[in-house]
């Protein structure tokens, strides 16, 4: 009586809470082989507990209130793999099923777990879970092999440009609001802290952003989330840069709730695999995270990379026939050693506060303050009424005397001596020549005004100044087991100005802010000034001066993404929207002596976004799924294309207008764990697409009108902006991608991508010049208008290919993986149906009309004719083979991992990863002329693949 009467009051006196706490949540730890993962650590985040999977892999936590969970799976040799799950009222037991671990080994492999159903769940709890791992696995079987094996040969899956993706570090998204691209830079080396992003490929829906099409990869950096302990890494490699040394110290969280990660990081080359590129990079990150409770954390966060680093050059056909494929036109030799004019140097730091709050068992809130700072510089040789001092300047190569039908002594003797040069590699003449420049300078006459030698030959920077505030919220809101809402709100405000400076005057005093090709730069007049509120003696600029432009960009962005996702039977639904704004604005800062608009703040130009995505999962069973993925959305222009000529004019693109994008794809997937596929149909039309180039022109004779309505030339020889407007886009095409277990060491894989991207309308092309302030045109009712650009037609690129990616490319691959911790691989790729873009102007209607009838076509042009030299410029196909190989040991609680890759082993360097056509002859006459002459002048410049390049890699872990 007495022992049940104790057994009655102890029971009485337990908490309340645990009468409701009953709930045991397990899985199994298996690797890629199915073989069980002993011995591996799994922490459950926010309850500082962890456990200790056993012999078969079994793991499990116990007395788990109702909540939303998180555990994190490490073990020495696999990839940290991070998962989440729900607990709900009344539920005694949670099975996880499956969780797949990956080897390190393979560094392919990354992202949130693959979990299989185990078939024992209760209520189908992990059925449930195996759709949310195959619905937000951060690569599938296509795109893991797409990336590592055909990314370094300028791949783009679907073909499909990457500023309508979205790429995001701890909620903020890091695309540049001017020109939509994202600059890794700013980040570079940092590869252990930005590695394994969840990512929503293509058009698919993502929990953390609407995104585009090419995809929403979102990275968070909690420090309490690395592995704890210290990582040293070196890398050697002869790409853009030879050495690699990082380190990387994590903490974990400690009893009083801190934790603290830190890494640093250095990249640097004398010389990469091209000719004159060096490359030196410092990278730092510091991740602070403070755990107030439970349900509380904040972290801290700063990341930044300062680098230099020399560019390359693309190059004519006829420059690499003479040098090959790693030559370079921008260095030349100074004092013994290599000068490159194009260098890009920054420091653009970003410090970001985090706080992530659950708020209750069903909600939870993260919000994301960010700010990033900093000035990025571009430089470039710049001359005032010289010649032009690039090695591959038409006149200095062969081709442009060869050319000459009856020539006379002097430019027979330039056919050898230009042939000279190139044949024997004078670099002197193939390089820039530094002592020229110098010397030219030195004898440029005394200016007693202006106190110096003015500079026929010096340096500049492009400086871009950026200041951008960002503020996110991401709000979730658990409804049941197979429910939750989503919202993600975000907003930018982005300052950045814009200008050129003097970086070195090489020798002079100064150099002039003046238009060189103005057709007149009388002192004391304001015709020719790049600023004409400046004196005539301010025009003098010395080393740190701004020349030429200077502008400031604004803009404000305003997104709202609204989602939900719930299952129903054998479905999974999951539907995302958008409502955004922006309103940007330009504010010059020079007053251009052609263009009144280029002073002062002009109107604000505003655009509403809207769209909608969806994705619908059928689950035949358990390893066999059907996915449509489906979005039609709109897309702001960036700042660059709003305001096209934007160094000197304030004017925006006629007609400009949102991008609308209508996505469509249908997949079937099979995720066992002998064979992973995904099969894929896709099509994705683009409407009103925007791009713009900038280039200096030679050539390009374009007219305007006189005030009595007479056509006369306009200056020929300056800087060019070309703008094609409402381009329209058709992408579509099937990928499949396979990988299977022959035996458990040994995997094949493969992939298969064959599309068509094509142009499906015939946009309008504008062309401006900076020499040129105003165009007097006809319009349609036949009255003269003035206009800082000209219309130059439509351009009949309807059924043109894209340029830019293969539109083919297939792979096979066979990967041993030994289970004594070693592995090696190798794969064939194969590319082909590559094209470039093709020049928009010499597809207009003014390309091949005779400016002296107007309305007629020059004598010799017919449609067949047309279609003979306007032809697409189709590449070259090309195949390659890589290899890998590595090993791990443990010794003792140490871990040392050594692994090598070699791309392209054959060093076939034949294959051509993008370029473009020149524009320099827009007329029928000269450029038919250049196309048959056997020794085209202007051809199309390409960029070559470099050849055979490696990466050894060795990283200690203590």
């Amino acid at each position: 009586m007495i022992k049940k009467l104790s057994l009655i009051s102890l029971f009485t006196l337990l908490p309340a809470s645990y009468y409701y706490a009953q709930t045991t949540v397990f899985a199994y730890l298996k690797d890629a082989e199915g073989k069980p993962v002993e011995q591996a650590n799994v922490d459950l985040k926010g309850a500082g507990n962890d456990a200790t999977a056993d012999k078969i892999g079994y793991f499990q936590f116990t007395d788990l209130m109702p909540g939303h969970y998180q555990i994190m799976v490490t073990k020495p040799n696999f990839e940290t793999k991070i998962f989440e799950f729900d607990v709900t009222t009344n539920e005694k037991r949670k099975d996880l099923g499956v969780i797949t671990l990956y080897s390190a080994l393979n560094g392919a492999d990354q992202g949130l777990a693959i979990v299989e159903d185990s078939g024992e769940s209760d209520g189908g709890g992990a059925q449930q879970t195996a759709t949310v791992g195959l619905l937000q696995s951060s690569q599938d079987v296509f795109n893991r092999i797409a990336s590592f094996d055909l990314g370094p040969y300028w791949f783009r899956p679907r073909g499909i440009d990457s500023r309508t993706g979205e790429n995001m570090i701890n909620g903020i998204s890091m695309a540049a609001a001017d020109n939509g691209d994202v600059d890794f830079s700013t980040w570079g080396g940092l590869n252990e802290i930005t590695r394994y992003p969840e990512i929503a490929a293509n058009h698919a829906p993502s929990e953390y952003a609407f995104g585009g099409t090419t995809g929403v990869f979102y990275k968070n950096t909690k420090a309490s989330e690395y592995r704890k302990g210290s990582q040293l890494t070196y890398s050697l490699t002869n790409r853009n840069y030879t050495n690699r040394l990082s380190y990387r110290f994590s903490s974990g969280m400690n009893k009083n709730g801190w934790a603290f990660t830190g890494m640093i990081a250095r990249r640097w080359a004398q010389e990469g695999i091209q000719d004159g590129t060096a490359y030196d990079a410092y990278s730092g990150y510091l991740g602070i995270e403070k755990k107030f409770s439970d349900s509380h954390t904040m972290t801290l966060n700063a990341i930044g990379s300062k680098y230099e680093r020399s560019s390359s050059s693309p190059s004519t056909q006829e420059v690499y026939d003479f040098r090959g494929v790693h030559y370079n036109s921008y260095w030349g030799w100074q004092n013994g050693d290599k000068r490159n004019e194009r260098v890009k140097r920054g420091f653009q730091p970003m410090i970001q506060l985090q706080d992530f709050w659950k708020i209750n068992k069903n909600s939870q809130l993260w919000t994301s303050v960010s700010y990033q700072f900093g000035k990025e510089y571009s430089s470039r040789l710049d001359w005032y009424r010289a010649n032009n001092p690039s090695p591959t300047y038409y006149r200095n190569l062969p081709s442009y005397w060869l050319n000459y039908t009856n020539p006379s002594p002097e430019q027979a003797a330039n056919i050898g001596i230009t042939r000279d040069w190139w044949t024997n590699d004078d670099q002197s003449h193939t390089q820039i020549n530094w002592d020229n420049l110098y010397n030219a300078n030195r004898n440029v006459e005394y200016n007693a005004l202006l106190g110096g030698r003015r500079a026929a030959y010096y340096l500049v920077d492009d400086v871009k100044d950026d200041k951008v505030w960002n503020v996110a919220t991401h709000y979730t809101y658990n409804f049941s087991d197979t429910s939750r809402f989503i919202l993600n709100l975000s907003y930018q405000n982005y300052r950045s100005e814009q200008y050129r400076e003097v970086n070195d005057l090489l020798g002079a005093d100064f150099a002039l802010n003046m238009d060189p090709f103005a057709s007149n730069t009388t002192a004391g007049s304001v015709w020719g000034k790049f600023n004409t509120r400046e004196s005539d003696t301010d025009v003098a600029k010395r080393e740190g001066d701004k020349i030429g432009y200077s502008y400031i960009f604004r803009r404000q962005e305003f997104k709202v993404n609204p989602a939900f996702k719930f299952s129903t039977g054998k479905f999974d639904v999951f539907i995302s929207g958008l409502f955004g704004y922006t309103t940007n604005s330009r504010e010059g800062l020079f007053q251009h002596y052609l263009y009144e608009s280029s002073y002062g703040k002009g109107a604000d130009q505003n655009f509403w976004n809207a769209g909608v995505k969806g994705q619908v999962t059928y689950k035949i069973n358990g390893r066999n799924f059907l996915v449509y993925n489906g979005a039609y959305f709109s897309q702001s222009p960036f700042l660059n294309d709003i305001y096209f000529n934007t160094r000197v004019s304030g004017v925006t693109t006629p007609g400009i207008k949102n991008v609308v994008v209508d996505a469509n794809d249908l997949s079937y997937v099979i995720s066992t764990p002998i064979v992973k596929l995904r099969l894929t149909g896709y099509l994705v039309n683009t409407q009103n697409e925007t791009s713009v180039q900038r280039y200096f022109a030679q050539g390009v004779k374009l007219t305007t009108l006189t005030e009595s309505g007479d056509q006369t030339p306009v200056q020929d020889g300056a800087f060019i902006t070309q703008v094609l407007a409402g381009a329209n886009k058709r992408n579509m095409g099937i990928e499949l991608g396979a990988q299977v277990k022959v035996t458990p060491t040994l995997t094949a894989s493969g992939l298969l991508s064959v599309g068509q991207y094509t142009y499906t309308n015939n946009p309008t092309v504008y062309f401006a010049s900076d020499a040129v302030g105003t165009f007097r045109e006809l319009d349609g009712n036949g009255n003269i208008v003035s206009r800082s650009y000209t219309n130059m037609g439509e351009a009949t690129l309807k059924n043109y290919r894209q340029g830019g990616t293969p539109q083919e490319a297939y792979t096979l691959g066979l990967r041993y993986s030994s289970p004594k911790y070693w592995w090696v691989g190798a794969t064939w790729n194969y590319f082909g149906h590559s094209f470039l873009d093709p020049s928009p102007v010499t597809r207009t209607e003014r390309f091949y009309t005779n400016p002296n009838t107007p309305g007629v076509p020059y004598d010799d042009v017919t449609s067949e004719e047309l279609a003979r030299i306007l032809a697409p410029t189709k590449l070259p196909s090309a195949f390659f083979f890589n290899v890998n190989a590595g090993k791990s040991w443990m010794i003792g609680k140490y871990y040392v991992l050594v692994s090598a890759s070699v791309n392209n082993i054959l060093n076939n360097r034949n294959f051509i990863t993008g370029g473009f056509e020149q524009t320099r002859n827009v007329n029928y006459t000269d450029y038919a002329n250049d196309y048959d002459s056997g020794n085209m002048v202007f051809a199309p410049k390409y960029w070559y693949n470099q050849g055979r390049s490696y990466f050894v890699n060795l990283q200690f872990r203590f």
